[in-house]
């Protein structure tokens, strides 16, 4: 038996302003926006993803920007941050997480597994992403 994670609830205040974040911000798929008796609902798959990402102004079951430690994993770490950046994301700075302490990453680190960086949606929302080349 297969157990796959399939969504996530991401809790937002302005659903106009979290699509524009989400699809043009992030590139993430818009899977659906959907108004049914007077409640929208929207759903967003990051490329590659086999997991989505929903919001809608009927499903709060958190604050707005209350949500921690959504992880999104790509192979090329320096590649996704600049994207982010093109994009007007204010992504953090790439961390190396591996060791005894973080520390900014330098040209010369392979960050496979080791490197991370963070940004927050407009509700403040935390997501993670870390690079992942390979998998032993």
């Amino acid at each position: 038996m297969s157990w796959t994670l399939e969504v996530i609830v991401v809790p937002v205040t302005d659903l106009d302003r979290a699509r524009t974040f989400y699809a043009d911000g992030l590139g993430f798929h818009v899977d659906h926006d959907t108004v049914r008796g007077g409640q929208r609902v929207i759903q967003f798959t990051p490329p590659g993803s086999g997991c989505s990402v929903v919001m809608g102004s009927a499903l709060r079951p958190m604050p707005p920007g209350t949500l921690r430690g959504m992880q999104l994993v790509v192979n090329d770490l320096r590649a996704a941050h600049a994207e982010l950046l093109a994009r007007g994301v204010p992504a953090g700075d790439i961390q190396v997480l591996g060791g005894p302490s973080p520390r900014p990453a330098t040209a010369d680190d392979d960050l496979n597994f080791v490197g991370f960086l963070s940004f927050q949606d407009p509700d403040g929302n935390g997501w993670t992403v870390q690079q992942i080349t390979a998998r032993p």
